[in-house]
């Protein structure tokens, strides 16, 4: 089994082979799995990065992989207007879904809650099979990344998560 151990990022580079993979299994650090060409690798990267359409990886022995999202099963919903979608990306978000945006549209996986949610609001529906690129999460890029010069502070949250109800 090849070892890919080094993320290249979005580069042109030319790739000898690719990884067509889910969203499930692009955001994983570490999985198995079988190139196009047919070739097992054995993926080990840096956990909590999400692989990139398009990001190109490398194995020990120099190779350069693409990664390719999978087509898989989503559930598009349309707005007419911005006021819609700004309240459908409220109300789904509000549910701690995993969402793609878009312009005036947004992707989901399917289930049949949200999308008699997504219909109440007004959206339009359509199901496919496309590349699932969701938001990451809202406090995974806006990390404390301080330099050394800066001051260290200490921070107390007092956030207790089940002091409010969500009807689901």
């Amino acid at each position: 089994m090849l070892k890919i151990t080094q993320g290249l990022g979005k580069t042109d580079q030319n790739a000898d082979d690719s990884l067509t993979l889910s969203f499930e299994q692009r955001q994983k650090g570490r999985f198995k799995a079988l190139s196009d060409k047919g070739l097992e690798v054995g993926v080990f990267l840096e956990r909590g990065h999400v692989l990139a359409d398009g990001e190109r990886l490398q194995a020990e022995d120099g190779r350069i992989f693409q990664v390719i999202a999978k087509p898989e099963a989503v559930v598009t919903a349309k707005a007419e207007d911005w006021q819609s979608f700004s309240r459908a990306c409220y109300h789904l978000g509000n549910r701690h879904v995993t969402l793609e945006l878009g312009d005036r549209w947004l992707r989901f996986w399917p289930d049949h809650v949200l999308e008699e949610l997504a219909t109440l609001l007004g959206l339009s529906l359509s199901y496919e099979a496309a590349p699932f690129h969701p938001e990451s999460g809202a406090y995974q890029n806006l990390g404390h990344n301080h330099g050394d010069d800066a001051p260290s502070h200490s921070h107390h949250h007092h956030h207790d998560h089940h002091s409010h109800h969500h009807d689901h």
